[in-house]
């Protein structure tokens, strides 16, 4: 359930911000932070689907990809880069 409502917020994302800023896409910190983080658990998830993974490699990913979202969600904001981040420790 998560990938679909992440693809949709990205896509929702990138409407709104053609229409703030006049760019679908400005490769901000968080906008490429939540682009990689779509492309692990595509990843993860064609891997799943196509390739019949099941065991530790399936889980190795999905760890990378909870690892991305913490950098995604913390390292941007609280680093004080780009137009996403709310918080400044440097």
């Amino acid at each position: 359930m998560g990938f679909p409502l992440l693809t949709i917020g990205i896509i929702a994302g990138a409407v709104w911000a053609n229409e703030a800023w006049g760019s679908y896409w400005s490769w901000d910190p968080k906008e490429t932070w939540a682009l990689i983080t779509w492309l692990v658990f595509a990843a993860y998830l064609h891997a799943r689907i196509t390739q019949g993974w099941q065991g530790r490699k399936p889980a190795i990913l999905a760890s990378t990809g909870l690892a991305v979202i913490w950098v995604c969600y913390l390292g941007v904001n609280l680093l004080g880069k780009g137009l996403h981040s709310y918080g400044w420790f440097l």
